[in-house]
């Protein structure tokens, strides 16, 4: 998903960050309602994937940018930024340790949302909202190391 500085600016907001942590459980509830809607599930699951691309875009740009949530925003800007100015490498190693703990949490999560076994999906709901949120931090902490290294990236903490 392709964001403009605008809509970055806006994404550092806490309260996107915060419900963007929303999506998982939407998506699983959205899933989970074939049962009760049928086809018409359809519906609820579009509604979640409007709310994945509308978030970042839907709160202003906060009046504060010196809190976690923001940081982890802009730590994902420079680890999207690495070929352009480089990151160490274990910020690298990191990231894509737990963005495999996450991609590993879909196998449970999809196959219990198949199979109707809450027990399952909500394993997999742990260890992919667990890793994002882990990897989150890693962004904060990245972006801590980094600040002083690009100068639009000392610009974004305000």
């Amino acid at each position: 998903m392709k964001m403009d500085d605008a809509a970055w600016a806006r994404h550092a907001n806490p309260w996107s960050v915060y419900s963007r942590m929303s999506v998982l459980p939407l998506m699983t509830l959205a899933i989970w309602s074939r049962i009760w809607l049928g086809w018409c599930a359809l519906l609820p699951v579009m509604l979640v994937l409007a709310w994945i691309w509308w978030n970042p875009r839907a709160f202003a740009r906060p009046a504060s940018t010196d809190n976690w949530a923001s940081r982890g925003t802009f730590g994902e800007r420079v680890f999207l930024n690495r070929e352009q100015v480089p990151v160490p490498h274990h910020h690298v190693t990191w990231a894509k340790g737990l963005a495999w703990v996450s991609g590993i949490g879909v196998i449970p999560w999809v196959y219990g949302l198949w199979a109707l076994d809450p027990g399952t999906t909500l394993a997999g709901l742990i260890l992919m909202i667990g890793g994002k949120l882990w990897f989150v931090d890693r962004m904060a902490w990245l972006y801590q190391d980094m600040q002083d290294k690009h100068p639009d990236y000392a610009r974004w903490l305000r």
